[in-house]
């Protein structure tokens, strides 16, 4: 009888353990940034321009996370920041440093073609 005891407690403490680390990675998958389609004001919006592209264009993202571009000399040239508080690296740095609050638009008026971004989050 022992045995069997012990048996069900091993197997009762394994499910456990495997529905908990089930319960993380599934709580962790739901906070991934993702491009979105624009047009909704509660999105991000920001509007980039890149060396390989014809221009400035509108990028719209979703939910909490870090984008990393690095690489893709991209230049920032307008937040929206809809229903987000947002930062963005460059010069080695998280900007600004108190996060850009929920609703706002941000420009950057001392620098026409916008500014180096190596990231963006969503905070």
């Amino acid at each position: 009888m022992k045995h069997i005891a012990k048996r069900a407690v091993l197997a009762a403490t394994t499910t456990f353990a495997l529905a908990a680390s089930l319960t993380v990675v599934s709580a962790t998958e739901a906070f991934a940034i993702n491009t979105v389609p624009c047009g909704r004001t509660d999105f991000l919006k920001i509007r980039v321009d890149t060396t390989d592209s014809d221009g400035a264009y509108d990028w719209c993202l979703a939910n909490a996370g870090t984008v990393d571009m690095s690489g893709a000399n991209m230049w920032l040239e307008r937040i929206e920041t809809g229903n987000n508080r947002v930062q963005w690296y460059g010069d080695g740095r998280w900007q600004p440093a108190t996060p850009i609050g929920k609703n706002t638009v941000y420009t950057f008026p001392n620098h026409p073609g916008g500014v180096r971004m190596d990231k963006i989050r969503i905070l």
